[in-house]
């Protein structure tokens, strides 16, 4: 068994998680995931309230005795949800481990900490790594340019990202983007990381709550099957490539404003779309790790494949190239 800080610190038996996902992180999944003996996120902003969220709490505990968490992502809006309604929730049913992302969690992170619950940052930088690790967050997860959702603006990809924070951070590191089996774990844990933090290879699992067609999409695409959206507008996003991102990324070539795209782009068509099977309905998230991904398993047959083969890996490939010093010619 692979024991790292991450391991240690979080009470979980793999150096594996399943982040946060908008319409996917449910108990269906994340109950799925922590019965393997990974670390899965409940997607709190998933629950139309605070209420809800409370209740799906609540079932996932029906379908699990294992820890799992709640990820609550800050994003600047308008018209922002009540986070301190879904921070209460969270709380007051005894999550013991949130994973924040996105605008300015300080004020998201100081609650959690005050009521001891152990908090994990996505960051897509080392200075926001860093800027993380000062306010106090138990451990962070860095996402490099590979992964789905947001990389950030840099393009920096996981093989430069994680050793460059792993130099410079000194809490746990989750390496995430582009990981999705067990030459990926290996591959983190030798470039400085505690563990993996896994998105997209989570969703072309049995337990996953998305139309099988997707399943299928993601199995059957390769590495480059996905396209850059809003790069434009500096919010860039990586999803799989389909009729609406190649419209979006012309529009976006023309110089058109966000709001002529805003129809297409919107999270209840993408819903929508993961709900009916339809591809291109509208957008959704995945990673290059499709190029990776060949078959749908349950979780607990993924986990325990990652894990196992990242052993082997390590105990024996890598090893067997280490060869003896020569003896001395007397």
């Amino acid at each position: 068994m692979l024991k790292t800080r991450f391991t240690e610190m979080f009470g979980v038996d793999h150096p594996v998680v399943q982040g946060g996902m908008m319409w996917v992180g449910t108990a269906e999944l994340v109950s799925a995931v922590a019965n393997s003996g990974a670390l899965g996120f409940l997607t709190a902003l998933t629950q139309p309230t605070p209420e809800a969220l409370s209740k799906e709490i609540a079932r996932c505990r029906e379908m699990t005795d294992r820890k799992f968490g709640v990820n609550l992502t800050i994003l600047p809006s308008i018209n922002p949800p009540p986070y301190a309604e879904y921070r209460a929730a969270i709380i007051e049913s005894g999550i013991e481990v949130v994973e924040t992302a996105g605008y300015k969690p300080q004020e998201h992170v100081d609650h959690f900490k005050q009521h001891r619950i152990k908090v994990i940052h996505k960051c897509t930088a080392v200075r926001h790594a860093l800027s993380a690790e000062h306010m106090g967050v138990d451990a962070v997860s860095i996402d490099g340019f590979e992964c789905a959702g947001h990389p950030g603006e840099d393009d920096i990809p996981g093989l430069i990202l994680i050793p460059a924070a792993a130099d410079k951070v000194t809490i746990p590191i989750l390496a995430s983007g582009g990981f999705g089996d067990g030459r990926g774990l290996a591959a983190a844990l030798a470039l400085g990381a505690e563990g993996i933090n896994m998105g997209t290879r989570f969703c072309a699992t049995r337990e996953a709550p998305i139309h099988e067609n997707f399943k299928q999409a993601m199995v059957a695409n390769d590495e480059r099957a996905t396209d850059l959206i809003f790069r434009s507008y500096r919010n860039t996003a990586r999803v799989a490539r389909n009729a609406v991102s190649e419209q979006v990324v012309a529009a976006e070539a023309e110089g058109k404003p966000f709001e002529e795209i805003a129809h297409l782009v919107k999270g209840a068509r993408g819903k929508e779309g993961l709900d009916s099977g339809e591809l291109d309905h509208g957008i959704w998230s995945a990673g290059m790790i499709q190029g990776l991904i060949h078959d749908v398993p349950s979780c607990a047959e993924l986990v325990h494949r990652i894990v196992a083969d990242a052993e082997t890996i390590i105990s024996q490939r890598l090893a067997d190239m280490l060869t003896q010093q020569p003896e001395a010619v007397a």
